[in-house]
């Protein structure tokens, strides 16, 4: 069946449909990640986006239910060149089109995702829509708000360690498991609170890590407040969104970039040693490096742009990273010993 998808500037490119039927609205963004498909479909930062893949086949080691960031598909709406229809992998449990159908997530493939990444890159992240009829009048408009209330809901969760040393919380903002595997493994309990718990629980652990999530940072404004309360009172590490907030409550301020950062093979350098480490980042908004405060110190920044990545507050036992630390592991065991101190 014949799909379009249709962006703001009024170009239409033609595809196939696959996954759910209907139509899809969302900010467009291209990721550059070769595979992992798995991990970006359901991962909270991607909330309100449809998701455009560089890496031409997708769908060829089918569906991993182990590899999910979350409990369900995030995406607005998935863009691919390829689609393997045949998947073959030990670990496959089905093809993605009938993963997506199941998710009521809309899919177009068979588009020149190559061109359309250059014209994201030419003219920034825009609105688009993957729609079954060929549109007479592209106009639309659309605007990501209350992503972290969309993703973030729920009940407190909690994760036990085995001869646990502290009790660390973690604020949902768009948490995925990995944090608080992480900390498990680091002998931690670990308690998922909803985005919106007020300061004086926070206070009652040992520390606290903001996770990642979606949209824009200085829409949380109750968030920044409750942050700002409990800051330099307990050990923070912040993650993605939870590194912007941080900031925020800081004093400094971010911005939206142009097309943003998301892929598994973004270089960030560390200001201290000079090292480069090749990251998976997923994020369309920065923290602006001259607004930092005195405390404030740089110590990663992306080695293409110079965006920040990374800032520690001098005599407040935080510090913050843009990136995902799972490549990163001794950023955890930083924290851990911080918490230790």
């Amino acid at each position: 069946m014949k799909a379009y998808i249709v962006l703001e500037n009024g170009q239409i490119f033609e595809g196939k449909r696959f996954g759910a039927e209907g139509d899809a609205i969302g900010e467009l963004v291209f990721t550059t990640t070769m595979g992992s498909y798995m991990e970006t479909l359901t991962d909270p930062c991607y909330y309100g986006q449809i998701v455009l893949q560089t890496f031409p086949l997708i769908g060829n080691y089918g569906i991993v239910t182990q590899d999910i960031s979350s409990d369900k598909v995030q995406v607005a709406g998935y863009v691919i060149r390829d689609l393997c229809e045949a998947p073959s992998n030990f670990r496959c449990e089905g093809d993605l089109d009938s993963f997506l159908k199941k998710q009521g997530v809309v899919g177009i493939y068979g588009v020149d995702t190559r061109e359309l990444t250059r014209i994201i890159r030419e003219n920034g992240v825009m609105t688009a829509k993957i729609m079954s009829e060929k549109p007479t009048n592209a106009e639309m408009t659309y605007e990501i708000r209350s992503a972290v209330q969309a993703v973030a809901t729920g009940e407190a969760k909690e994760y036990k360690a085995e001869n646990a040393k502290y009790n660390v919380a973690v604020l949902n903002l768009g948490a995925t498991q990995g944090i608080a595997d992480a900390l498990v493994k680091r002998g931690c309990n670990v308690c998922e609170l909803p985005y919106d718990t007020v300061a004086d629980k926070l206070l009652s652990f040992d520390a606290l890590v903001l996770s990642a999530g979606p949209g824009d940072p200085a829409e949380n404004v109750d968030v920044i407040k409750t942050v700002g309360a409990v800051f330099g009172k307990l050990p923070i590490f912040g993650i993605g969104l939870g590194h912007q907030v941080l900031a925020l409550a800081a004093g400094a301020k971010t911005e939206k970039l142009k097309v943003g950062h998301r892929g598994a093979n973004v270089p960030v350098r560390d200001i201290n040693g000079g090292r480069v480490y090749i990251t998976a980042q997923n994020h369309g908004y920065a923290v602006i490096n001259d607004t930092l405060p005195a405390e404030a110190k740089l110590i990663f920044e992306n080695a293409n742009d110079k965006t920040c990545e990374g800032v520690e507050y001098e005599g407040k036992k935080a510090f913050s990273i843009q990136f995902q630390p799972e490549r990163t592991a001794f950023l955890y065991d930083k924290f851990i010993e911080m918490v230790g101190e």
